[in-house]
């Protein structure tokens, strides 16, 4: 079994098995109280699906695109919870995620038991605040059911999005403003990564911009 944990948009958590798919999610679609509901949110689901930390194989962090503060939050408590645990932490896109269910509900699977290739476009847009948004471009599943990227992850204000996504500018997109980012998925993608033996992410939060803070290029001269 997995925890599943994603705070690039609301703040999402779910404990999934390979078998008995998504058991217990929780999610709060609001961007600035992550701090404050993760915690209560993994706790929910851990106590619904019946689950302890001895039970679970993995700890998933969903890694973005994201907003910085956001992020950062649901990786380190996903990192905290898998080392309290004593299992390992692994990393997956958030858009991936998102992708993964989109793309296996077109196949007339359910998210737990997609398999087989399906050639059906899909631009995964979120918002990125700022008066930009964040892009994957998908060709669909492969023979594992599985998102295949074509293009992204990358930043664009919206009025550039068709220029950005070229080729794909035709293609179904999701809405930025009501994209969720799923644990219940984040964690199934998870299991069938490690089903099929793919890579997992980057353990590094995918952040698109860069920090607002810079170190100095050198100490600044303090006079008297």
């Amino acid at each position: 079994m997995i925890l599943a944990i994603d705070t690039s948009a609301g703040t999402a958590v779910a404990v999934v098995d390979r078998d008995g798919g998504v058991l217990a999610e929780r999610s709060v679609a609001g961007t600035r109280r992550h701090a404050e509901v993760i915690g209560t949110l993994i706790e929910a689901v851990t106590a619904e699906a019946g689950v302890a930390a001895r039970d679970l194989s993995a700890v998933v962090a969903g890694v973005g695109p994201g907003p910085f503060t956001g992020l950062r939050v649901g990786i380190v408590a996903a990192r905290a919870y898998a080392f309290g645990a004593g299992v390992p932490c692994l990393a997956v896109g958030s858009h991936d995620a998102v992708a993964f269910e989109r793309l296996s509900a077109q196949a007339g699977r359910s998210v737990s038991d997609a398999g087989g290739r399906l050639d059906s476009p899909l631009v995964v847009v979120t918002d990125a605040r700022r008066r930009e948004v964040a892009w994957t471009a998908w060709s669909g599943l492969d023979d594992d059911g599985l998102p295949v990227s074509v293009g992204g992850p990358a930043l664009v204000v919206p009025a550039l999005l068709d220029e950005a996504t070229g080729a794909s500018s035709t293609w179904p997109r999701t809405d930025p403003d009501d994209t969720v980012v799923s644990a219940g998925a984040l964690g199934m993608l998870a299991e069938r990564l490690f089903e099929h033996g793919r890579p997992f992410a980057d353990a590094a939060p995918l952040y698109l911009r860069e920090p607002d803070v810079t170190p100095a290029a050198r100490p600044k001269t303090v006079s008297q």
